[in-house]
């Protein structure tokens, strides 16, 4: 009887049950951890696979060629993904594209053998591609993560096997001011990950699947090289060809222009930009049609004419929003600060102005908006010149301070100003808080650095009824501001309408937004018969403006009807950010769009399959993530540190969901804090116990 008693003695019973909760917590940790991993407190930057000084087995080099007719550019990406090593492979690379683009196509080329890709729904797209890949075929797939954020993916290239992934999209053509542009991105900068969005497996899925392993520099020379061509056939002979940020040669006839790097490739570290004029008048009216699926589809251009008489601007409210997460180090933060000492200088006396700074935390340099004065701008000019990029981006808490109107009933003109590079991950809780919360204010965004997120600038800034503008770099910092400021000083083109005589057109922008000088309206739409006539109408400097166009004189074209669907998704997902339409109601248009038009989109990817095995049954297949070269200006140390050893992609084939995520320096999984807090516990437990026993011994 003793022995029982002894046995359940109050220091051994809290012995065993210290060790039995030790392994208790100790699997919970494991379990839980490998089931859905949890971001830390404050923020996270996913990395993917983490920097990598390791050069990839897989090698990438990328050709590209842009034709331009009229206002639309037809462009055909081809990557090359070459297996150096004697493994088989699967290999991934998350690109960009322009954000307003269309793709359409997907060819594989395996050999002498081309496979054409087909749209299916996103999920049908992925079992086929993963079915194909177990079972030895080649296959490829093209997802959207973000409208200009894609992934290709390839399967079982065999040891030192070229293949060849081919897609094709379209995309509008930028029209400011007399002069034309094509921005083609060529890299995508880290994203921030705000740790209040992961809230499930869907949205861990998502951050994986929008980041991944960035090139450390020193293996980054003759990495991910890319070939750009340009057929530039305006339709007017076009003037002062440039890029402002690669060298190219241009060779010329009447009315047409070939374009070239002039250094044959580069890497593919900033966008390309080309821009060019008209010799004479930029032409005021475009006006293009195409028949597609039983029905026909027209774009309009119209640019306004400027106001006759500047008057003098109303006093204006000027908030600007500066980022300085570690994002914009360098020389971005240099192009962020000169553009906003700029744009201090031009304040009058009788506007009123405020600063907010954000990175993962927020600083208001005044609590309200204060009068433009010496003394005021001389500390606005210091503090933003004091500036460093640090943390991360979290814009959120900025963009919902920058919105809070004190004065809703007041005549000054107000207007938001952000200057960032938009390298964060949750887009829409920036559309969905604009719509909710704009009022009076006008939302304008200044993109900042050599590969700035042109979705978040274009959104924001048409959710916000404003404009955007580029700054690639620090030395056209103040001409890009002078530029966009002279803009938003000029009298707007409000109160648009559009009235359409003889077609029952199905407008896209559903919206109508103000225009600021030198912008153009362009306009989509698609009907059943195309005749009759649009009238656009608007009010310039306080009087009427109208006008009318013959739909019978558009040109035909053959990039309409996608372009139209592409913005037409673009209405709907500014419907779902305003809550005007639930998301599953948003996500089933989106899918039968993408079907339609034989589009990429969050819901439909394009997937094609060589259905000859070509991996040898009982062979492994490895993954390897390709890395991305990091955007140019930015700082590598002072982003990643020096933890960036070599890692190579996991050697299997198991679902994201299994991998784990590399958190950054300074980042820690709460649930190891815990498991680490309890065992020390549980050990001082037991270590006073075995005194208390000593004692009594």
């Amino acid at each position: 009887m003793r022995r029982i008693v002894d046995a359940f003695a109050p220091e051994r019973f809290l012995s065993a049950l210290l060790i039995v909760l030790f392994f208790a917590c100790l699997l919970w940790t494991g379990d839980a951890r490998a089931e859905e991993p949890q971001p830390p407190e404050g923020g996270l930057m996913f990395v993917g696979k983490g920097s990598t000084a390791q050069v990839p087995a897989m090698r990438l080099g990328t050709d590209i060629k842009a034709k331009v007719s009229g206002q639309v550019a037809r462009v055909i990406v081809t990557q090359a993904f070459r297996n150096t090593s004697d493994e088989w492979m699967e290999a991934t690379y998350l690109y960009p594209l322009p954000d307003n683009g269309a793709v359409d196509t997907l060819k594989m080329v395996v050999g002498e053998r081309i496979i054409i890709g087909r749209i299916k729904p996103r999920e049908e797209a992925r079992e086929i591609y993963e079915e194909a890949m177990e079972s030895g075929k080649k296959a490829g797939l093209v997802e959207q993560h973000r409208p200009n954020m894609f992934r290709n993916s390839v399967a079982n290239i065999g040891p030192s096997e070229t293949v060849l992934v081919q897609i094709e999209f379209q995309a509008p053509i930028e029209q400011v001011e007399g002069r034309y542009s094509l921005r083609l991105p060529l890299v995508v900068g880290p994203r921030y990950v705000p740790a209040h969005t992961i809230t499930g497996k869907a949205s861990i899925r998502d951050a994986r699947a929008i980041t991944a392993p960035v090139a450390d520099p020193a293996i980054a020379d003759g990495l991910n090289p890319v070939s750009i061509s340009v057929a530039l056939a305006p339709g007017f002979e076009p003037t002062g060809i440039t890029s402002p940020y690669h060298a190219i040669a241009v060779t010329r006839t009447a009315r047409t222009a070939s374009v070239q790097l002039a250094k044959g490739e580069v890497p593919a570290n900033r966008d390309f930009v080309l821009r060019w004029g008209a010799a004479d008048a930029a032409p005021s009216v475009g006006l293009f049609r195409q028949a597609y699926e039983g029905k026909e589809y027209v774009m309009a251009t119209v640019t306004p004419p400027a106001a006759a008489k500047v008057e003098k601007l109303p006093p204006r409210e000027l908030i600007f929003v500066i980022d300085n997460s570690g994002s914009m180090s360098g020389e971005s933060m240099r192009a962020a600060s000169k553009s906003l000492v700029y744009a201090l200088s031009t304040l009058r006396p009788e506007d009123r102005f405020n600063i907010i700074r954000f990175d993962h935390s927020m600083t208001m340099l005044h609590p309200d908006a204060v009068a433009a004065d010496r003394t005021n701008l001389a500390k606005a000019r210091r503090y933003a010149e004091s500036l460093r990029g640090q943390g991360g981006t979290d814009m959120l808490p900025a963009l919902r301070a920058a919105l809070r109107d004190r004065d809703p009933d007041g005549k000054r003109l107000r207007q938001i100003i952000f200057l960032t590079d938009g390298n964060l991950s949750n887009e829409r809780e920036m559309m969905s808080e604009i719509s909710i919360a704009l009022g009076r204010s006008r939302v304008f965004m200044v993109g900042i650095g050599s590969a700035p997120n042109s979705h978040l600038m274009r959104r924001m800034a048409e959710a916000g009824r404003g404009t955007f503008t580029h700054v690639g770099q620090d030395a056209e910092a103040v001409s890009e501001m002078r530029r966009m400021l002279n803009r938003l000083a000029k009298p707007v083109v409000t109160g648009l309408s559009v009235r359409v005589e003889g077609s029952d057109l199905e407008l896209t922008p559903a919206v109508l937004p103000d225009l600021y000088a030198g912008e153009p309206l362009v306009l989509r739409g698609r009907t059943e018969s195309l005749k009759g006539e649009i009238e656009v109408s608007g009010l310039i400097g306080g009087k009427r403006w109208r006008i009318a166009l013959d739909l019978d004189s558009a040109k035909d074209s053959p990039s309409i009807a996608r372009l139209w669907a592409r913005r037409k998704i673009s209405d709907i997902e500014a419907q779902r950010w305003s809550y005007q339409i639930d998301g599953v109601e948003a996500d089933k248009q989106v899918e039968a769009l993408g079907m339609a038009f034989h589009i990429v989109t969050d819901l439909t990817s394009l997937v094609a399959v060589d259905e000859t095995p070509s991996r040898p049954e009982g062979q492994r297949l490895t993954r390897e993530e390709l890395p991305l070269l990091l955007p140019a200006g930015w700082d590598f140390d002072h982003l990643f540190g020096h933890q960036n050893t070599a890692r190579r992609a996991a050697p299997d084939t198991a679902s994201v969901e299994q991998e784990q995520i590399d958190l950054p320096r300074g980042s820690l999984d709460y649930r190891n804090a815990l498991f680490q807090g309890l065992a020390l516990m549980m050990v001082g437990l037991l270590l006073l116990l075995w005194r208390r026993r000593l004692r009594f011994a």
